[in-house]
């Protein structure tokens, strides 16, 4: 908490957002955002697409009410369906891949720096150690962001980072 009020106030700003999923990542960030910051300086964006649970999107949105920061959501199904509308003449009909996977991510990725920059926030990035390690996240998508606020912690340490914040 202490890093996030540190980081922002070296760099003169005040509010922060977060890209929201309904994961552990997302919500550990999100909690220590709103501690750090209050509330009211962190935003939420929920970006469900057409292959998100429904269950993601109820638990993100569950979580911002219960922290009580502001939260919008952005479905990005039509533009994913854009993208691939628009690349399926060189695509030309080969299966579905990683390709099409972290299209997804990297949506996300220009949708939450879109708002960061109208509304002067900065992005937090929810990738953890692990994530980097395995090559799990996605360059310009899950990985961008001003801070790493769990760049520093394996996957099992965010789970007791969790443990600990709900205890």
């Amino acid at each position: 908490i202490m890093v996030i009020g540190y980081y922002f106030l070296k760099i003169s700003f005040k509010k922060a957002i977060v890209v929201s999923s309904g994961g552990i990542d997302s919500a550990v960030v999100l909690a220590l955002a709103c501690e750090a910051l209050g509330a009211d300086n962190v935003r939420a964006l929920l970006m469900p697409s057409q292959y998100s649970t429904g269950h993601s999107v109820s638990d993100a949105e569950q979580l911002s009410k219960n922290l009580n920061n502001q939260y919008d959501i952005l479905p990005i199904k039509d533009i994913f369906n854009s993208y691939e509308h628009t690349l399926n003449p060189v695509f030309k009909n080969l299966p579905f891949n990683v390709a099409e996977e972290n299209l997804q991510s990297r949506i996300r990725g220009a949708l939450v720096m879109a708002l960061s920059n109208k509304f002067g926030s900065i992005l937090l990035n929810t990738s953890n150690k692990s994530e980097l390690a395995t090559g799990y996240g996605t360059l310009y998508g899950d990985m961008a962001g001003a801070l790493g606020v769990l760049g520093d912690l394996y996957k099992v340490q965010v789970y007791a980072l969790a443990r600990y914040i709900n205890r």
